[in-house]
């Protein structure tokens, strides 16, 4: 194990989703780096390891880094944890993998529990592709946004998200990527595990019957209904809308792109193209 970064799934709630390889590593580390000490602590004590820990979190990750790296390289094997799920995966990590990597340390991923691969095993949606983004941006124009790019996507897509910002992420939704099947997957492994599924708007009024919203949340959206083939050009599709809703260019060209299901980027290059190709007016 000498002179090795270990990235070491943790649960993600029930502490008995945990492999045998992973208590092994654990055991054997030299330090265990881990977002917070507290929490793994709890973990630690349950299977009676008792190793040396050092925090490594969002806030000290780029100055922490490098001393974890200079000591795996001197021959340490450390042993590299988030709070639960796989380390850098919507979690601290990315940094002290980079920095091994440059410095021509080993990093070897330990798997297990992944709240992402969880939810969307038992979500019910389609299950040939999924995409993983993360946590959606907290402020509703930069929420909506991420939401507009990711409308002609035909993969599943998965979210972490915050209790308390779940119902405001639900009406975006509804209203940016439309009648799309949704499930909210609340408190994976644990005791009060729950699976909301239906499309955006029903399960957005469910949730909002209830006087408060508490646990981990991982948000999965299906691919809306295929769109109907769009007769004539793009171009000529945007000036039509334009003229018969009294629209400026770009909302009338959002509106297009989401008939044809591509995003509003592709849009406009596609547009962009096609006024290049067009014969200057005379």
């Amino acid at each position: 194990m000498a002179g090795t970064i270990y990235l070491v799934a943790t649960p993600i709630g029930n502490l008995e989703d945990i492999t045998l390889r992973a208590l092994r590593v654990l055991r054997e580390a030299d330090l265990i780096a881990c977002e917070d000490t507290r929490h793994t602590r709890k973990l630690l004590e349950h299977y009676q390891i008792r190793r040396p820990v050092v925090s490594f979190h969002e806030h000290n990750e780029a100055s922490r880094a490098k001393d974890l790296v200079e000591r795996a390289a001197a021959g340490a094997a450390i042993a590299v944890v988030s709070d639960a799920g796989m380390p850098v995966v919507a979690d601290p990590g990315f940094r002290i993998v980079r920095r091994a990597i440059e410095r021509g340390v080993p990093v070897v991923p330990v798997p297990g529990p992944v709240a992402a691969v969880a939810a969307f095993a038992a979500a019910g949606l389609p299950a040939e592709a999924f995409r993983f983004a993360g946590f959606l941006p907290p402020k509703r124009n930069r929420r909506r946004q991420a939401l507009e790019s990711l409308a002609a996507e035909s993969a599943t897509l998965i979210f972490y998200e915050a209790p308390h910002r779940i119902v405001d992420t639900l009406v975006d939704i509804a209203e940016v990527l439309g009648p799309r099947p949704v499930v909210v997957a609340r408190e994976l492994t644990k005791i009060h595990e729950e699976f909301l599924r239906g499309p955006a708007d029903e399960v957005l009024a469910a949730l909002r019957q209830r006087e408060t919203i508490k646990g981990e949340i991982t948000l999965l959206v299906g691919a809306g209904p295929a769109p109907a083939p769009a007769a004539g050009s793009l171009a000529d599709r945007v000036r039509q809308l334009m003229s018969e809703q009294n629209l400026d260019r770009m909302t009338a060209l959002k509106l297009a792109a989401r008939e044809r299901g591509i995003s509003k980027p592709e849009a406009y290059r596609l547009f962009t193209a096609a006024a290049d190709r067009s014969p200057p007016d005379v």
